[in-house]
């Protein structure tokens, strides 16, 4: 999968200080999270409608 064009977001609660947190970027059926301190590292893909179930849960949380 190339992701050479993708456009990565950290969470808009990342700070200069704290560089532990997770990127993600979306294309049309996917989105796709991977370490900020390792781009080049392994990324996880998963579907959009997986993305809005997994979001969904955690508004109840």
């Amino acid at each position: 999968m190339d992701l050479s064009e993708a456009v990565w977001r950290k969470a808009s609660r990342s700070t200069v200080q704290n560089d532990n947190c997770v990127e993600v970027a979306g294309a049309l059926e996917i989105v796709v999270f991977r370490d900020s301190k390792d781009p080049e590292g392994p990324k996880l893909v998963i579907s959009t409608s997986e993305f809005q179930h997994f979001t969904n849960i955690l508004k109840y949380l």
